[in-house]
């Protein structure tokens, strides 16, 4: 095949991972912009779970490209592209965090030095959280949203027993209705709830993160530009 033809023809979108290391690895800038188009948001979304902000986010991605850029060499074509870059980009987050003097706590660490779970360190102060009180507004909000979609015979013992945490006793007598009546409508009502909760709850997850337009655009031409230049200062 034609070296030249090889380093300016644009892959298929279809191209599969394999085929794009090896045209990038021939110099196909390309075939590299696709791969990074294509795990942008994977590294983003990893790289932000150990940074804490996008800024610091955005610049460990285009590294992490640059290391990967580097290394096509090395990567063996029996292996996982998306494995590969996430070690990478991971590798390159921590790497940030120890240069800034954070503590840097193992990825697979079950428990840290006090023997105390990610988990117990969240419950433990739970005021510490940045924005805490935004969060609560968001969350509650949701939530009356979602009562409001009940049906009326549901909503309104749902408050009661719910909310107003009444007992089934005095809902029954307040709506006079049976108490067997307000413990089903009451199952059925939080039933409902958590149905639809969990359901905004994994929409929401899709979307957490985003990573798409301007700032795929940054990140992809901002890696080329360097790979240019690193190029070409390499020839002089």
């Amino acid at each position: 095949m034609n070296t030249l033809k090889t380093r300016t023809t644009a892959p298929s979108e279809a191209s599969s991972d394999t085929e794009l290391v090896s045209l990038a690895a021939a110099g196909n800038d390309l075939a590299f912009a696709q791969i990074m188009r294509r795990y942008n948001r994977l590294l983003f979304r990893t790289a932000r779970s150990i940074l804490k902000s996008d800024d610091d986010t955005q610049d460990a991605v285009q590294e992490a490209y640059l290391n990967a850029w580097r290394a096509l060499a090395s990567f063996r074509a029996d292996a996982r592209l998306s494995t590969w870059l996430v070690r990478i980009v991971v590798n390159e987050a921590l790497g940030r965090l120890r240069r800034s003097g954070a503590q840097v706590v193992p990825l697979n660490a079950a428990m840290d030095s006090d023997g105390e779970t990610p988990e117990m360190q969240m419950q433990a102060n739970p005021d510490e959280q940045p924005d805490r009180a935004a969060m609560r507004t968001q969350v509650r909000a949701q939530i009356e949203a979602r009562i409001d979609t009940l049906p009326e015979s549901f909503r309104t013992v749902f408050m009661l027993r719910g909310v107003e945490e009444l007992t089934v006793e005095e809902v029954a007598l307040a709506l006079d209705i049976p108490e067997a009546t307000v413990r089903s409508r009451f199952f059925r009502a939080r039933g409902i709830l958590r149905e639809g909760l969990s359901r905004d709850i994994d929409m929401a997850l899709g979307d957490a993160f985003s990573f798409a337009g301007a700032r795929c655009d940054r990140i992809v031409e901002g890696v080329l530009a360097k790979m240019v230049h690193e190029r070409e200062s390499s020839r002089s």
